[in-house]
């Protein structure tokens, strides 16, 4: 899908393309890749490295194009993985400025939203980098809620039952945070060079690149305390898991001893052998009585051991 806007106090979308309008291209088509390769000219290494799922975060400039690649959040319909992150490739040169992503998601078509509702003037292609870059750090930190949604709702469920669905509920969780963790260590190195191009230094809006860096750093903080969050969680149901398997063994190690006594003494006395028991009318009650209170014995004294 193609889009054009132009800058009006907010983006406003017209029908085709004008000098330094803004091109956004969402899961592009074989016609919007020749227009993108042939008609604006873009260097097909360029389309290339965006296309590839595992881009990391960079900045790269080639015959007057800079290529400028930030990862985002989406959200995914796989149950195994309900979030992950895509790169989204931002590429400009004198009047041509154009947004590529392989995958559709909600960020893109909320910022237009939000510029027209704000009336967010874009000075430049680096003042648009970097309300990019910070509209993705407010939709990590967005994701990120409903994630610790679901990590309440895993260990609600698992307090009420330790189940193998529960735990990999939490592994799919903690997946999810590692993939937003790299992305905005990723997108926090590619502030950092982005600040650094000495050319730009003078047109920049400082407290736009503030208000970018607050962001970014609050995204992984909060990123790290939910990874260390589910971390301990994870750990301490392992802990449970272990400690209810070793009572149970426990108990069942009793029990078998319990069943012991009167197994081997009925073993002895069954023997084809001579005993004091072989002419005695009582004997085979004599023998119950004695494993009975044999057996009772073994279970007053494990209960006073609390093996029980």
């Amino acid at each position: 899908m193609r889009a054009f806007y132009k800058n009006n106090n907010g983006l406003m979308s017209i029908n085709e393309w004008i000098p330094n309008c803004w091109i956004n291209i969402e899961c592009p088509t074989e016609a919007e890749k020749k227009y993108v390769l042939e008609d604006l000219e873009v260097p097909e290494a360029f389309y290339n490295d965006i296309e590839d799922i595992d881009e990391r975060p960079r900045i790269e400039i080639e015959n007057g194009w800079t290529l400028i690649i930030m990862r985002i959040p989406v959200k995914s319909n796989d149950v195994k993985l309900p979030f992950h992150t895509i790169p989204v490739g931002i590429i400009f040169k004198d009047a041509i400025c154009l947004t590529i992503s392989f995958h559709k998601t909600e960020m893109l078509s909320d910022f237009v939203t939000y510029t027209k509702r704000k009336n967010i003037d874009i000075k430049d292609n680096f003042d648009l980098v970097l309300k990019l870059l910070l509209s993705s750090s407010v939709w990590f930190l967005k994701y990120l809620k409903q994630v610790n949604q679901k990590i309440k709702l895993a260990e609600d469920n698992l307090e009420k039952s330790i189940k193998n669905e529960e735990l990999q509920a939490l592994l799919q969780i903690e997946k999810c945070l590692v993939f937003f963790m790299t992305s905005l260590k990723g997108n926090d190195i590619l502030l950092h060079r982005i600040k650094n191009i000495k050319s730009q230094r003078e047109f920049f809006d400082f407290d736009l690149l503030e208000d970018v860096e607050i962001e970014l750093r609050q995204a992984q903080e909060t990123t790290n305390i939910y990874s260390d969050i589910l971390t301990g969680t994870m750990d301490a149901y392992a802990s449970v898991i272990s400690n209810n398997m070793n009572t149970i063994m426990k108990q069942m190690t009793s029990i078998s001893i319990i069943l012991m006594i009167p197994t081997l003494i009925a073993s002895l006395y069954g023997m084809n052998v001579p005993n004091s028991l072989e002419d005695n009318k009582y004997g085979m009650w004599i023998l119950i009585a004695v494993s009975i209170l044999l057996s009772a014995s073994g279970v007053f004294l494990f209960k006073r051991k609390r093996w029980f």
